[in-house]
């Protein structure tokens, strides 16, 4: 159909009337990830939803599985060993990972050592302070890190903000490259930003994230209020020696890492300070 000027200003004012006569309510709702999937459950609610990984427990098999559940779930593309990879959740060496740690005295097992990354949901998030539209936001009731498609205008300066690398660009059609699309989830387009958030959706309905749920056996990640002192999450982080991806930033990570400890190389001991 073609549409001329006259037409086009006649199905504008339409549409500008329908928008005015619909609920703020809807027009201002959560993003259409929240929205693509009815609620079946309570919901899981928190004060600041957190993650810890428990790197010793990192094997191939439950990382694999981990990446696996997350990208299933959100239709995130296959487009591994490109220079336009869509990642949500990836591995990357502890090395890698934490290259600002002082290594020197780590094994060489554990410095190869897979370690599970994705967003960080940081508490002072930078990419949210940069973006123009309000496309990626931080929602004031549990900390979650949002991206909402419809409002992303692909300037991408929400990646070169974010500090870990856990946001990717849709240079070409996301659709073409999903093996079999989950209908339940929406597919994102050429041209915006993509990331984790904590899955979100499922959430909503009741369930932790899929990469939690998939690794559940294994204990490798856990999920919960960081707020709640009773909680798993918080359980695991008094209880373990923990850290955080470039702390020196300020941007206060929720996604905790558990490692192993370490025994240094032996000191000289000196005798105590006499003044």
């Amino acid at each position: 159909m073609i549409i001329d000027r006259r037409n086009f200003v006649r199905v504008a004012g339409l549409g500008a009337l329908g928008a005015a006569a619909a609920p703020a309510s809807t027009l201002l709702a959560e993003p259409a990830a929240s929205r693509a999937k009815t609620a079946s459950a309570k919901p899981l609610t928190a004060k600041r939803w957190a993650m810890v990984v428990d790197t010793r427990k990192a094997t191939e098999e439950n990382v694999r599985a981990a990446i696996d559940a997350c990208h299933r779930e959100h239709n995130v593309p296959d487009l591994h060993g490109t220079k336009d990879e869509i990642k949500w959740i990836w591995a990357e060496s502890f090395e890698h990972a934490f290259h600002e740690q002082d290594l020197h005295y780590i094994p060489s097992a554990m410095k190869q050592a897979p370690t599970l990354l994705l967003c960080n949901h940081c508490d002072d998030p930078p990419c949210t302070q940069v973006c123009p539209t309000g496309a990626t936001f931080k929602r004031e009731r549990d900390g979650i890190v949002m991206m909402d498609w419809h409002r992303c205008i692909g300037c991408r300066y929400c990646i070169v903000a974010c500090p870990y690398g856990s946001r990717s660009f849709n240079f070409r059609d996301p659709r073409a490259h999903i093996a079999e699309i989950d209908p339940e989830y929406p597919t994102r387009m050429r041209g915006v930003v993509e990331k984790c958030t904590f899955c979100e959706e499922r959430l909503a309905r009741g369930r932790e994230p899929a990469c939690v749920e998939a690794t559940k056996a294994s204990g490798m990640m856990v999920f919960g209020d960081l707020e709640d002192p009773d909680s798993e999450v918080s359980r695991a982080v008094r209880a373990h020696f923990c850290i955080r991806r470039k702390p020196g930033l300020g941007t206060q990570p929720e996604v905790y890492y558990i490692v192993p400890e370490v025994k240094t190389r032996d000191r000289p001991q000196f005798p105590p300070f006499e003044p």
